[in-house]
């Protein structure tokens, strides 16, 4: 689950700098997935992470869509007993 949410953050490459350039962020993001269930909460901390490390604000609207697919990986990857 946390390698299909790595690859997603990757892959979103939200400053066209290239995959792999975001290792702090993403253990950051995967962590907020694993506190978050709410995808404007997760989508507002992304923000926040990335608004942090590259002092540029990133669109809430582009936020929550990576945030919904993140928490998508997510709800599939938990299982019920």
């Amino acid at each position: 689950m946390n390698l299909l949410m790595a690859d997603e953050l990757n892959n979103w490459d939200p400053f066209r700098i290239g995959g792999g350039s975001y290792d702090p962020e993403i253990a950051d993001a995967i962590q907020a997935v694993r506190e978050l269930n709410d995808a404007n909460q997760l989508a507002a901390r992304l923000q926040s992470i990335y608004d942090f490390s590259f002092e540029q604000v990133i669109p809430f609207k582009e936020c929550l869509s990576v945030a919904e697919k993140l928490l998508s990986i997510k709800n599939q990857g938990s299982c019920s007993l």
